[in-house]
């Protein structure tokens, strides 16, 4: 084939004339515009690692500085107070290449301003680290806001003002700080109240306090030198034991999708919409490798944590037998391509300009005419990533790690991400119930083997123009995924466009290098190992139930109209939803970010409190009088919203335990109530999905661009996995995963009870109409 010859730089024959050399001009030209392109990056990289380091000084303020200090001493006047002089006096006479006096003040001025300005950063960026550590903020009602906050937040908008990198407050954010060990204790038994007879608490309360006084000081003293010494206590073991060691499949388990615009629709064409779309995408990376993107800030000023986009792209999870490993690449100049069981390489730039819309548009489109079959064994290969990781890290050890298997395998692993060329179409259908969850089945795990699921995500593109995406979950949270997501859903919809056929804005240039095609060899053991994946992986893909549906009696502006968050009033609906489906209450996990501290990821919610409960219990009594329901869901609702509070601010329960369990590990030390706590399943786990954090419409001015969010599988076998977007005044969406083979559970019969729980909820507060 033509692209495979010009894949190879050069050929050479050995005839009886000597060696025959025969150059491929493109690859060539690909190998220098590579090379001219990385030094380009490297370049940027450093003058961003400058920009970055001293913030928020600036080249222009230091030369400020400079011009001030030489025009004072011009002036006669002293502004060094005689630090000048004495840095002349101890400069090296031979440092200095015109040796005179003049020349020797000179220097010592800039170096003594140098100072002067180096000083200034280090004192502002300390100023803000300490002002960030204050939180006092989140506990005040927005009409009671102290005098304190009202200081703090002036002192935090002046010191963030200026015009941030993405990266620019990284090391003025507080380190995340480590709970006391009776914190922690007295708040985890607070949280299983609720959950457990006098017995069983009794029993919990004294395992709990044994650990206290005899266990956890040892423990706690090697977490908090971690906590000195390391960036975040945390997130690296975070990442590794709960991600990275885990051996179960990544489908369904671990990994997440997103969905597109579901309320419109851009295009039919699927070649100009994958087009549009991944064009988008590197113009993201662009931006990101620039630090272009402006940091997220709660309130408009206080900034979050930005280190989790790094590996956004060019990064996949390499298979380990024991544990895997996350593979980033600081560039990639293209994406893999799955389609009707074949793999292509789709290069994204032609020399050193990224290809339009248009020409991105035409090479998928040349993928999906293309009508050559899948080589034997290809069609399934990526049922390997869906499967067990020990099988598959024994397979790419096996047959990847050589030849053409380990050449194409590179080709998807070293892409910038994964795309899905799918033959089904799927929307959302009002009119049928079903839509929603079918669409989500199809992102959540497709056919198992359409999707690349080691990828740091996989943009799946539908027959009729939809997109959606799959995401691994080891390297970053859903808010990281959801804000690419929002930039390429704008960008695709009000800046790139299409034309009035539904084809991307422009002209193809039919000269580009078609798509290559991967090749692979793959044996009959292969095969076989490729096929107990796939099993494994079906398997579980068919005993999961998806019901994802719209809420349209209201959204969050009634939700305020009740005076609480609306977060805490879904999550208290959910317990009313759950005790209504299975006559019990159960531990329940909500996902809240740490994101206000370096480096910081998530922490654990425990939603189902003692107040939550007493309010469900009395709704489902049915005897009570209005107004002491009312009561009752204002108490659980402000318990939530503390407990939230504290999560943020990282005073939880989880992460706190968590570390001291891996200490015990590493010290090998046993301790049953640890053991007990890590062991406790989330039969309800939950997470709202975020929105709106690139404002890159007005909502307002188009209430139908709506995302349905996206969604997760059941974390217990026996349990729920729920995922909601409060998606504007009017409306939310939610999605509910559950086992079919847990007799149980049925997601659609919990969805239809969350339904009427946020219905009977709201009636609390509707105010009955007087008669006119």
């Amino acid at each position: 084939m033509a692209e495979a010859h010009q894949a190879v730089a050069f050929q050479f024959t050995v005839t009886p004339d000597g060696v025959d050399f025969r150059l491929s001009r493109e690859a060539l030209k690909h190998i220098y515009q590579s090379g001219i392109n990385s030094w380009k990056k490297r370049l940027i990289r450093i003058k961003n690692g400058i920009l970055r380091g001293v913030y928020p000084g600036s080249p222009t303020s230091w030369l400020v500085v400079v011009m001030a200090t030489v025009g004072s001493n011009y002036c006669k006047v002293d502004i060094s107070m005689g630090l000048v002089h004495c840095i002349q006096r101890y400069l090296p006479i031979r440092s200095v290449p015109y040796g005179n006096p003049q020349t020797q003040e000179l220097l010592s001025m800039v170096i003594f301003s140098t100072g002067i300005w180096a000083t200034g950063i280090f004192l502002f960026r300390q100023t803000l680290k300490m002002l960030l550590s204050y939180h006092g903020w989140m506990f005040e009602m927005h009409s009671k806001t102290s005098h304190a906050t009202k200081i703090w937040a002036i002192c935090v908008r002046l010191l963030s003002s200026r015009r941030p990198m993405l990266y620019s407050f990284q090391t003025s954010l507080p380190k995340l700080p480590v709970p006391s060990v009776p914190a922690t204790i007295h708040r985890y038994l607070d949280s299983v109240r609720p959950l457990l007879d006098d017995e069983e608490y009794y029993r919990m309360e004294t395992l709990a306090r044994e650990f206290q006084k005899k266990i956890a000081p040892r423990l706690q003293k090697y977490l908090v030198l971690k906590s000195w010494w390391a960036t975040n206590y945390v997130s690296d073991w975070w990442e590794e034991y709960v991600y990275l060691r885990g051996r179960s499949p990544l489908m369904v388990n671990s990994n997440y999708y997103a969905m597109d615009f579901v309320l419109i629709k851009n295009t039919n064409v699927q070649a100009a919409r994958v087009g549009n779309a991944v064009h988008a995408m590197i113009m993201y990376r662009r931006k990101l490798d620039r630090e272009e993107i402006k940091p997220v800030m709660a309130l408009g000023m206080v900034p979050m944590c930005s280190y989790q986009m790094e590996r956004m792209f060019n990064t996949t999870r390499i298979p380990g037998k024991e544990t895997d490993v996350l593979q980033h690449l600081s560039e990639s100049r293209h994406v893999a391509v799955y389609h009707k069981g074949r793999f292509f390489k789709v290069w994204l730039y032609e020399g050193s300009r990224l290809l339009k819309p248009r020409d991105l548009e035409l090479q998928f489109q040349r993928i999906l005419d293309d009508p050559s079959p899948p080589q034997p064994g290809e069609e399934k290969l990526a049922a390997l990533t869906a499967g067990g990781r020990v099988e598959w890290a024994q397979a790419r050890q096996t047959f990847f790690s050589f030849g053409k298997n380990k050449t194409a395998l590179e080709a998807i692993e070293r892409a910038a991400f994964f795309v899905a060329l799918d033959e089904d179409s799927h929307c959302y259908n009002p009119d049928d119930e079903n839509s929603l969850g079918r669409y989500g089945k199809a992102l959540l795990h497709g056919n198992c083997y359409n999707r690349w699921f080691d990828k740091s995500f996989t943009l799946i593109s539908f027959k009729n123009g939809m997109l959606g995406l799959n995401t691994e979950h080891s390297w970053a949270d859903a808010p990281i995924i959801g804000h690419l997501w929002e930039f390429v859903l704008g960008t695709d919809t009000f800046h790139l466009g299409y034309s009035e056929t539904g084809h991307c804005v422009g002209e193809p240039n039919m000269k580009l290098v078609p798509p290559q095609r991967l090749h692979w060899d793959i044996s009959e053991q292969c095969r076989e190992a490729i096929e107990n994946s796939y099993q494994v992986a079906k398997a579980l893909a068919d005993d999961v139930e998806l019901y994802c549906f719209q809420f349209l009696p209201f959204g969050k502006g009634l939700i305020k109209k009740c005076r609480t968050s609306p977060d805490a009033f879904v999550q208290i609906a959910l317990q009313l939803a759950h005790f209504r489906d299975k006559g019990k209450f159960c531990l329940t996990y909500e996902a809240s970010m740490t994101r206000m501290f370096r480096e910081g990821r998530t922490e654990t919610v425990r939603s189902c409190t003692s107040e939550s409960t007493a309010f469900v219990q009395a709704m489902v009594k049915g005897s009570h009088k209005k107004e002491d329901l009312q009561n009752l869901f204002r108490k659980a609702s402000e318990k939530h919203q503390n407990m939230y509070r504290l999560a943020m601010t990282g005073a939880g329960i989880d992460r706190h335990l968590f570390c001291l369990y891996i200490v015990s590990k590493y010290l090998g030390v046993s301790s049953p109530f640890l053991a007990e706590v890590l062991a406790e399943p989330w039969s309800l786990s939950t997470s709202q999905i975020p929105q709106y954090q690139i404002r890159m419409f007005d909502p307002n001015q188009y209430p139908n661009h709506l995302g349905a969010g996206g969604g997760f599988g059941p974390v217990a076998d026996d349990g729920y996995g729920v995922s909601y977007m409060i998606a504007g005044e009017n409306t939310m969406f939610f999605h509910v995963s559950s086992k079919f083979s847990s007799s149980e559970t049925n997601a659609q019969r919990f969805g239809n009870h969350i339904r009427q729980a946020l219905s009977d909820i709201a009636d609390l507060f509707k105010v009955p109409k007087t008669e006119s």
